[in-house]
């Protein structure tokens, strides 16, 4: 056997595994003890639009002053964003302290690849949808304009 051939064909596999397989990304939220109710659904909709595209999430809550006497706040913040987010994903490590911050891990119930290939027939839809919409007939300017005026 030719040894150009087996080193081009070793290759090929290489690059056919890489091309398979996903990195798994942590992409981070930091809160506070004390957040008001609309940032904290703001917050709430980033975490779960990162558990949509797959991706792993890791809640940190800052700790200032005279809340750090107060860690129990921060853990029942952290429960309630994991109840808030549980059809999406799942606690893979508790809330621990960590020094003035408390973090804990979310990780999404489908894969990444999964849910690539989801967005991806999502988005092939929704272009369908908007090349039938051009596509179908529309009455033109010109035989709807008032009519010219005959000679006098």
């Amino acid at each position: 056997m030719d040894y150009g051939k087996f080193k081009y064909e070793s290759a090929v596999k290489a690059r056919e595994s890489r091309k398979n397989q996903t990195q798994t990304i942590v992409k981070e939220i930091k809160l506070r003890p004390k957040i008001d109710p609309h940032d904290y659904g703001t917050k709430k909709g980033h975490v779960e639009r990162f558990l949509k595209a797959g991706d792993k999430v890791k809640v940190t809550i800052m700790f200032r002053g005279r809340e750090q006497s107060r860690p129990e706040l921060g853990f029942r913040l952290l429960q309630k964003l994991a109840e808030d987010v549980h059809d999406l994903g799942f606690v893979e490590a508790q809330a621990k302290q960590d020094g003035r911050n408390m973090i804990m891990v979310i990780g999404p119930h489908r894969k990444k690849a999964e849910a690539k290939a989801e967005a991806r027939a999502e988005r092939t839809a929704h272009e369908a949808e908007l090349a039938a919409a051009q596509a179908s007939p529309v009455p033109s300017q010109r035989a709807e304009a008032a009519p010219e005026p005959s000679d006098v």
